[in-house]
Parts: structure tokens; C-alpha cells; sequence
């Protein structure tokens, strides 16, 4: 299996991990904000806007590079 073989199955796991990150982080938001933080938490969802805007771009891109030529 060569080195290109590889990629799309390497970006995917990436993208997977990202998104677990994201849900952990987002977990942490809630419970900081429970606990009176509500400027930190508000802080972090607009960090995490930027998973969310490139979520569907990644998908697409995988997809594509997935597909036999």
C-alpha cells in the first residue's frame, strides 16, 4: 500500500479525533459554565464555530479522495 494509499484513511482519523475533541471540549464548556463561567464558556463556543464552519468541507473532501478514479 503506498504513501497516498494511506492519506485518506490517516485525514479521516484525524477528522474523527478533532471531533471527539470538540464534544469533550464542549462537555468542560457546560460544565464551567454550570459553575458560574458563563464569559469562558461563551469564549470556548466561539473557538469551537471554527470545527463546526469546516465540518462539511472536510466530509466533502474526504469523500472525493476516498472515490476510485
Amino acid at each position: 500500500m503506498s504513501d497516498t494509499d494511506l492519506l485518506p484513511s490517516l485525514l479521516i482519523k484525524i477528522n474523527e479525533n478533532q471531533l471527539a475533541l470538540e464534544a469533550a471540549i464542549m462537555e468542560l464548556t457546560i460544565w464551567v459554565e454550570q459553575r458560574g463561567a458563563a464569559e469562558v464558556a461563551e469564549n470556548v463556543r466561539g473557538a469551537l464555530t471554527a470545527i463546526d464552519r469546516n465540518e462539511e468541507f472536510i466530509k466533502m473532501t474526504l469523500a472525493m479522495m476516498m472515490t476510485p478514479e
